[in-house]
């Protein structure tokens, strides 16, 4: 799970957009940590100011992003760091502080960073290296099963990129199209790929439905997005009740399939508010060992008129995360039981309701 956490954290860079292209990465790296000079601070901090100056989606806040690095650097807050590790931290921090844009940050890389040319390809040996890793861990679905009395149970733990995910998301939703009811377990999800997104979504509506908008600064230009007409394997509709689950650890575009489908009325979100990041961008490079996660661009429900930046995805059924499981069953539950005709299946019902309520860690 770590490595694919660390793995996740490049897909989520370029979270709620295409992952951006990688370049194969020379076969020497440096060490873990390298020395930061004075010169190399100055040149980091003035080449991360311009970069969001000129870049970062929303212009105001650009300017009081640069700004304020620039200030804190002439104030020598980062005179005493060393470290390239602590000072790619340390600027995050400061930048996140000022935004209040999870997504907004600098990375550290022991090994050189090439140049990299807009919408270029990864190399062969670079993209067969990120496939392999995105296999090991299943494209992100975690697990399938069908729990008691039929209920449906996905959970996925990053929207890996939709053209390498699309045959194993087909093969799970297949797999539970014929539950009765489903839930969709996001509660350890970074996010990742805003397409893999909208591409599960497409497999809960039973017409094209939109879904949202990115509004990008460069050019002032607006990118719809909707559910597909189309998918592969089996739908599984819009008249079987579906049930996400959430934490404050979701993210990115584990956010925005939560966002759109509890606005779109299709899913009853249960759990925590999530982690409140909306903005989608790419990795730009400042210097050899660096870069940063710039967004470009921001989404924008067609049913709110916003997003759930810096404040998250409330919940319609606030639990904790651990509860969020067992709560979305007992309501799947009470419902069936509630229109069951059948006596001994409807007591069966309340058994299991009586478990999986004693099992809450809030009773």
């Amino acid at each position: 799970m770590k490595m694919l956490q660390a793995f996740a954290a490049m897909v989520v860079a370029s979270t709620l957009a295409c992952p951006p292209a990688s370049a194969q990465m020379p076969d020497t790296a440096g060490p873990a940590d390298m020395r930061i000079t004075a010169a190399h601070r100055q040149q980091l901090i003035d080449h991360l100011a311009k970069e969001v100056g000129s870049s970062y989606v929303f212009p105001d806040i650009a300017d009081k992003v640069a700004a304020s690095l620039r200030a804190q650097h002439q104030r020598g807050a980062y005179e005493s760091i060393q470290s390239a590790q602590q000072l790619s931290e340390v600027l995050t921090k400061e930048m996140q502080t000022t935004s209040n844009d999870r997504h907004l940050r600098v990375m550290y890389s022991a090994k050189i960073l090439p140049a990299r040319k807009p919408n270029t390809e990864p190399t062969p040996g670079d993209a067969a290296s990120r496939l392999a890793m995105l296999r090991s861990d299943n494209f992100g679905v975690e697990r399938i099963e069908r729990l008691p009395f039929n209920i449906g149970y996905l959970e996925l733990t990053m929207f890996a990129p939709a053209k390498d995910a699309a045959e194993t998301i087909a093969a799970a939703m297949t797999v539970l199209a014929h539950t009765d009811a489903l839930i969709i377990d996001l509660r350890n999800n970074l996010g990742g790929d805003a397409a893999t997104s909208a591409l599960l979504a497409s497999y809960l509506f039973d017409k094209r439905t939109h879904l949202n908008d990115f509004h990008y600064r460069e050019g002032n230009r607006i990118e719809q997005r909707w559910t597909s007409d189309v998918v592969p394997g089996l739908r599984y509709g819009q008249k079987k009740e579906v049930y996400i689950l959430t934490s404050k650890e979701t993210f990115s575009s584990g956010e925005d399939f939560t966002y759109a489908l509890k606005n779109l009325k299709r899913a009853t979100v249960v759990g925590e508010t999530t982690g409140g990041g909306a903005n989608a961008g790419d990795d730009l490079r400042l210097l050899p060992n660096f870069s940063a996660f710039v967004p470009l661009s921001r989404l924008v429900s067609p049913i709110t008129g916003s997003n759930w930046d810096g404040v998250g995805v409330a919940p319609d059924v606030s639990v904790p995360a651990a509860d969020a499981m067992s709560a979305a069953q007992v309501a799947i539950l009470k419902k069936m039981a509630a229109s069951e005709g059948n006596t001994d299946r409807r007591d069966r019902l309340q058994d299991r309701i009586a478990v999986l309520s004693a099992a809450r860690t809030g009773t």
